[in-house]
């Protein structure tokens, strides 16, 4: 099997969100679950998907983590099809049908990859704000925005979490234990903490799922969905807006994401990626 590293949701390689790729080919089947597993432990990647070609713009890709199997993974799938179009299997300006566990979405591809995200939907869990901020911020922060926190899906659940500056924001240091069972609790990814701001970008962002193996991602394709649709439901940003959220800078893997809420309630997902590495899986 044919594998490849890809930083997302940036040009430039050792930037973004890395995550491992690999390619089966058309109709070649998935390999056992089990040997899936272990190849994404052993790259040790946030996520790595498995992808099948069924047709020339028509792939099913599957997403793992060192831990388990996802429905979908946002930066994964940037990756995915900024590779297939490096590797010529599919051309710039084609939209592909890409087949998930979280349901069928269009990817498009055309200077850079916009991925078609699931319908938004706000999940109403019993949470406790208060406990939250402590598990996120300890006794650190003194204030937080007058916004609510929520859970919303756009494929992934995810808790969005305002806090009042980037500095508060980069000031986080989350319990992991605690957040690893609140997230187990509450049948959530994690935590998608943002900071508005005026320097260009819609937010700062920073995003948590120790629950899957992952302390901290530089890029989350889908919990920056969910945090338009937020933003969106609050007249912060509006319907066609083209946003951009920076991620990434407290890892030092500087990561702009970029999204799209259309007129029809759909959201959109993208950005570039840089392909470092390739190699064969000898197993």
């Amino acid at each position: 099997m044919k594998y490849y590293i890809v930083d997302a949701f940036t040009d430039t390689p050792f930037g973004g969100n890395p995550a491992g790729v690999v390619l089966l080919g058309q109709d070649t089947p998935f390999p056992d679950e089990k040997l899936m597993q272990q190849v994404a432990a052993e790259l040790r990647y946030s996520e790595t998907a498995f992808v099948q070609q069924n047709g020339p713009s028509e792939f099913t890709v599957r997403y793992f983590t060192p831990c388990s199997e996802v429905d979908l993974c946002g930066h994964a799938t940037i990756a995915t099809f900024g590779l297939l179009r490096r590797e010529g299997l599919i051309a710039e300006g084609s939209v592909c049908l890409n087949h998930t566990l979280a349901g069928d979405l269009q990817v498009k591809v055309n200077g850079h990859v916009m991925m078609q995200m699931a319908e938004p939907q706000v999940i109403v869990p019993l949470l406790d704000e208060d406990y939250l901020h402590e598990i996120m911020a300890g006794r650190r922060a003194k204030e937080w925005p007058d916004m609510p926190v929520e859970v919303i899906s756009t494929g992934l659940p995810d808790i969005i979490m305002p806090v009042c500056s980037v500095e508060a924001l980069n000031a986080l240091k989350p319990d992991m234990d605690a957040l690893t069972e609140l997230s187990r609790e509450l049948n959530v990814v994690g935590v998608h903490a943002f900071a508005l701001t005026d320097d260009g970008y819609t937010a700062h962002v920073r995003n948590f799922a120790p629950l899957y193996g992952v302390p901290e991602e530089s890029a989350t394709g889908t919990a920056n969905a969910a945090l338009t649709y937020y933003l969106y439901r609050r007249n912060i940003v509006k319907h066609d807006a083209e946003c951009q959220f920076m991620q990434g800078e407290a890892m030092e893997r500087p990561s702009v994401v970029d999204t799209i809420l259309g007129t029809d309630g759909i959201s959109w997902v993208g950005g570039q990626c840089a392909i470092v590495a390739s190699g064969e899986l000898l197993v």
